[in-house]
């Protein structure tokens, strides 16, 4: 199964069984319009993560596409942007519990 196919298929399931998702998008993030828009159709908070800084990176991958439906972006911290994306949407789904 392509990229294409799964990525939304298990975003769309993650939409009926979980209450955030953390996601690194790696490189698609500056070339998935169809990551993005799972996501948007998804409809549940969503927490972009990157280990580095993607502005400090090549001019490309400046832009996120997923960072237009995301609730935060957390990048440049190690590992530790995947503890602060859990953080990120903990507080996200306290701040607005029925989301």
């Amino acid at each position: 199964m392509s990229f294409s196919t799964s990525c939304p298929r298990r975003l769309n399931s993650a939409g009926l069984a979980a209450a955030a998702i953390v996601i690194n998008p790696a490189g698609y993030t500056h070339t998935s319009l169809a990551m993005r828009d799972a996501i948007s159709m998804v409809g549940i908070p969503t927490v972009e993560i990157h280990i580095s800084n993607i502005h400090k990176r090549e001019p490309f991958r400046h832009h996120s596409y997923i960072a237009e439906v995301a609730v935060e972006q957390i990048a440049g911290f190690g590992v530790e942007s995947y503890l602060l994306g859990l953080r990120a949407a903990v507080a996200q789904r306290e701040r607005s519990p029925g989301a």
